[in-house]
């Protein structure tokens, strides 16, 4: 199956990190790479590249919180989302929705319910 374009969930990456933080609590920059790969059944792929200047950029802004710890000799930062960035991502995912909707209606019009002088 052909992977998704790239630009298409760019705008969304915050609002992907931050709700998979909120549904599995801490995770590190790994963990979330492969969680999205999991759950988007290999369809969307994040590199590094774009996940850490997010998770930074997110970190900066009060969303998430890092915990650093030591794994098999190793100091691995996991994140994890604060309460203001709980709040943030519902009102993203609200705005997702309901821009799929309205591109759903743009895409397929001949589902829309249609208004007669009846059902006025």
């Amino acid at each position: 199956m052909k992977k998704q374009n790239s630009s298409l969930y760019k705008g969304s990456l915050t609002t992907i990190v931050m709700k998979l933080l909120q549904d599995n609590g801490r995770m590190y920059g790994y963990e979330i790479t492969q969680k999205v790969k999991e759950l988007s059944q290999g369809e969307i792929s994040i590199t590094e590249g774009a996940l850490y200047p997010t998770l930074h950029k997110l970190e900066a802004q009060g969303m998430l919180t890092p915990e650093i710890e030591q794994v098999d000799n190793r100091v691995r930062k996991y994140y994890k989302i604060t309460e203001n960035g709980i709040k943030e991502t519902e009102k993203q995912i609200s705005e997702i929705q309901n821009f799929i909707s309205s591109l759903q209606n743009i895409i397929n019009p001949k589902h829309q319910p249609r208004l007669t002088p009846n059902t006025l």
